[in-house]
């Protein structure tokens, strides 16, 4: 398990694979595999039996996980950047920055 620069509620890039070039937020997070899910990226067609939610049942369309490795943050411009972490000299926490343009992310 490494490190994330990665969280929930970011806006991200995908950089590698089928996806490649589409953007959305992380709505999770799963640190074992080191792998995000993206909303509107690396959709599947997911087959399901009727239920109480979907009466008739049929094919559903799904986001599904996405490696971190392929995914990059993008700042408020749309661009991909690179992230770091710095202490931050007003308050002494430790806050993420787009190596890009300096900027502190949230």
């Amino acid at each position: 398990m490494t490190k994330l620069r990665i969280k929930k509620g970011d806006n991200v890039m995908v950089i590698a694979g089928n996806s490649k070039g589409q953007s959305g937020r992380v709505l999770v997070i799963d640190k074992e595999k080191s792998r995000a899910i993206v909303e509107g990226v690396n959709l599947i067609s997911k087959h399901t039996k009727p239920n109480a939610n979907n009466p008739k049942g049929g094919i559903v369309k799904q986001e599904s996980a996405v490696h971190i490795s392929n995914l990059m943050v993008v700042d408020k411009a749309g661009a991909p950047s690179r992230v770091g972490k710095r202490v931050d000299e007003k308050t002494g926490k430790s806050v993420r920055f787009f190596k890009k343009s300096g900027e502190v992310i949230k």
